[in-house]
């Protein structure tokens, strides 16, 4: 028998009506929570985001007496001058212009500059006996009464000695009383700054009748049991409080509170208004249900919409439809709509985030590989320009033997030679930067050599620059080549002094990197390394030169005033050493270049041994000398020039040409290779494979780059090599083989 939908109504009404009153009573309950735990979030998160701007105050405060502690005027601690006095004086207050309060200066017993008067260089004694010379940064609590009522923040200035002065940061409680002001808390709540005894700074309501008092006798017990949390008590007003509070790292505390009545009492509100509406729904749906069944519908649509909105990323706003069930659905979707669009959000972030570390992750990779590549590119250009200077040496001295008789070839010789040699030196600078110069490294202690070094820049940089040094104890050796290491500052200092035209600081630091600033160097998890910052005050840089400045040849001084080199033999010597060098600049404040170098494991090397130059005179009358080199041209000039020598030269253009040589030809007294050859068997193969098979072969290896282990091995001449010099080591060879022989039963 068909059941009109009156009648299921009617039917549904009846059935539901237990539960639809357990229901209720669930809803009132669910309700009366949700409700208490809004109140208590919002005591909560205000709590903790006033006491966040509290402590963001007290560090700037502390930041500025930090800053200020640091002041150059207070480098002479107790014995500071009335000159000193002015010039920090005036620092101060620009330091404390935007603050209500003001700066002292303090010596032991005394204050020494106050800015509130224009008196420098007359102490005083300080009001508050009590108050002496600190060690260690502290914030004070709230000292006097009234209107001369404020809070300290001190820090002591220290020099490496005991502590002779304290700069002190006074300031009102004026601040915090605008920092809460400007919540707009309700009338009937409380807010509240308290120190670390327990004493208001500042308060809602009240403001300044309140300073200087102490909390309740109950909220400070609280207080003494945790660095935050909820808590009940009584207000100085003698009212019922349900609060919240939050201590700062400094020991002060931030309070927050409203009426327990309101807390107890707002709730029922809600709850009141849920019990009527079921009730209306009820009685509604019983003497309406014909009115529900034609509307039943509608609530699903409006759920729907919704849905929808909720998928397309719109806000959902819960809209009362008549039926409690699609109302909680509403307001489910309506808080799931907010949560998705607040992770919405934070992805979005996230991602942006992400794509910015990217970026700059690409450019780092981009900049490191441009330079690598343009590392590469200048050692090869360097080393084919040696080749090509080794024939127009090796020609000029050939031409040289034979000008005796011709005067008008000497002048034109000459200055062959001489530009040979400029060229010489500038392949020089190109191989550093390329990081294929021959390098002798040691151990140095920069303890011992940054300051030693100090004389030769104030010599460098003139009177009108300062130069300071400063190692940091515990700072390990560094391993590098000390000439090289000479060089680079030299280059840092005269670089910095024509960024200071008109006289300034020069600060050398040294310390142990830590991770942060090996951060993307290879090798840095294997090794540790030292960190060397060259700090000038001077003109600094914009952001695009800043990024080529290591580049060979780039300069940003006028023509003929500099070569291009200087950084890039900074940047090729730590590249070389396996560290980096760096560059921050800031335009009108300053450039920073920071050097990354290997630190030593073991302890500082007392001092360098060099080399001796080769003996010149000698000849190689009836030597046989086997020349390797792939440069045709090199090795003709070379061969004429050591057979004008009086030497039987065999040529060979490669490694496995040369043994090949060796085994067919009559016995070498000496092997004059190159080392770089094409090929993966280079000149140093060469070398240990005939030290390994033919050890009375004494081999001298020639090249423009020559590795540190090949120098170490092997006698290594740079290319292109002096006469003189070819042929000292040429003779020296011969004539220690054949003491050798000689000495062999």
């Amino acid at each position: 028998m068909p059941v009109t939908i009156r009648s299921r109504i009617l039917l549904l009404v009846l059935a539901v009506l237990l539960p639809a009153l357990v229901g209720v009573a669930w809803l009132v309950a669910s309700t009366f929570q949700s409700e208490r735990e809004a109140y208590q979030r919002t005591l909560r998160e205000t709590a903790r985001a006033l006491s966040m701007v509290v402590d963001a105050e007290l560090a700037a405060r502390a930041a500025t007496t930090r800053t200020l502690s640091a002041s150059r005027w207070l480098d002479h601690g107790g014995a500071v001058t009335a000159e000193d006095l002015a010039n920090f004086l005036r620092l101060a207050r620009n330091a404390s212009h935007d603050i209500d309060g003001w700066i002292e200066l303090r010596k032991r017993g005394q204050t020494l500059l106050d800015t509130r008067d224009d008196q420098v260089g007359a102490p005083r004694p300080i009001r508050d006996a009590a108050v002496d010379l600190v060690d260690t940064p502290l914030v004070r609590p709230l000292v006097g009464q009234g209107v001369n009522a404020h809070t300290e923040v001190v820090h002591p200035v220290q020099r490496g000695g005991p502590t002779e002065l304290n700069v002190v940061l006074a300031w009102r409680p004026g601040e915090l009383q605008a920092i809460i002001d400007a919540q707009r808390l309700p009338a009937d709540w409380v807010g509240a700054v308290l120190d670390d005894r327990d004493v208001v700074l500042a308060r809602h309501p009240g403001g300044a009748a309140f300073v200087g008092r102490l909390a309740t006798p109950d909220l400070r017990e609280r207080l003494q049991h945790g660095r935050e949390g909820f808590f009940e008590s009584r207000s100085l007003e003698d009212a019922a409080m349900t609060g919240y509070f939050r201590k700062l790292p400094t020991g002060w505390t931030y309070v927050i509170g409203m009426p327990r009545g309101e807390l107890a009492g707002q709730v029922p509100m809600a709850v009141a208004q849920v019990v009527l509406g079921a009730a209306t729904l009820l009685a509604l749906a019983v003497l309406g249900a014909f009115w529900v069944a034609r509307r039943i519908v509608e609530p699903v649509h409006a759920l729907e919409a919704a849905a929808e909105r909720m998928r397309s990323g719109q806000p959902v706003s819960p809209q009362p439809t008549g039926l409690a069930e699609c109302d909680a659905v509403a307001i489910a979707m309506a808080q799931a709509a907010e949560s998705l669009r607040d992770n919405r959000s934070d992805l979005e972030r996230q991602v942006a985030d992400a794509v910015k570390r990217t970026r700059q992750a690409e450019q780092r990779a981009s900049q490191s590989q441009r330079i690598e590549a343009l590392g590469r590119l200048t050692g090869g250009v360097a080393h084919d320009f040696n080749n090509l200077l080794g024939v127009i040496s090796n020609s000029a001295h050939l031409i040289q033997r034979h000008a005796d008789h011709r005067p008008e070839l000497q002048v034109p010789v000459s200055a062959t030679l001489r530009a040979v040699e400029v060229g010489s030196r500038l392949t020089q600078h190109l191989l550093r930067f390329a990081g294929r110069r021959p390098v002798r490294p040691q151990s140095l202690d920069l303890a011992r050599y940054l300051p030693e070094l100090q004389d030769l820049l104030r010599s460098v940089l003139g009177r009108r620059i300062a130069v300071s040094v400063q190692v940091a104890p515990g700072t390990l050796p560094v391993r590098v080549d000390s000439g090289e290491l000479e060089l680079a500052m030299i280059n840092l200092a005269l670089n910095a002094r024509d960024a200071m035209p008109s006289g300034g600081e020069l600060q050398l630091r040294a310390r142990n990197a830590d991770h942060d600033d090996t951060a993307g160097l290879a090798g840095a998890p294997r090794r540790r390394f030292v960190l060397i910052t060259v700090t000038d005050d001077g003109l600094g840089l914009e952001a695009d030169l800043a990024e080529r400045v290591f580049e060979p040849f780039f300069t940003t001084k006028d023509v003929g005033q500099g070569t291009g080199l200087g950084l890039s033999q900074v940047h090729g010597f730590c590249t070389q050493a396996g560290g980096t060098a760096r560059l921050a600049s800031t335009p009108g404040l300053g450039t920073t270049v920071s050097l990354l170098l290997p630190a030593s494991e073991g302890r500082a090397d007392d001092d360098v041994t060099g080399t001796t130059a080769p003996a010149a005179g000698r000849d190689l009358a009836e030597s046989r000398v086997l020349l390797v080199e792939d440069n045709d041209e090199l090795a003709g000039v070379t061969a004429a020039l050591l057979r004008a020598l009086g030497a039987q030269v065999v040529q060979a253009r490669d490694a496995h040409h040369a043994l090949k040589l060796i085994d067919s030809e009559p016995p070498f007294d000496v092997v004059l290779s190159d080392v770089v050859m094409p090929g993966d068997f280079d000149g140093v193969e060469l070398a240990r494979r005939l030290r390994r098979e033919r050890p009375d072969l004494p081999v001298l290896l020639i090249s423009g780059f020559s590795t540190s282990a090949a120098a170490a091995e092997f006698k290594v001449l740079r290319k292109p090599c002096p006469e003189d010099e070819l042929i000292g080591a040429l003779h020296d060879a011969i004539a220690t083989r054949r003491r050798e022989s000689q000495a062999q039963p």
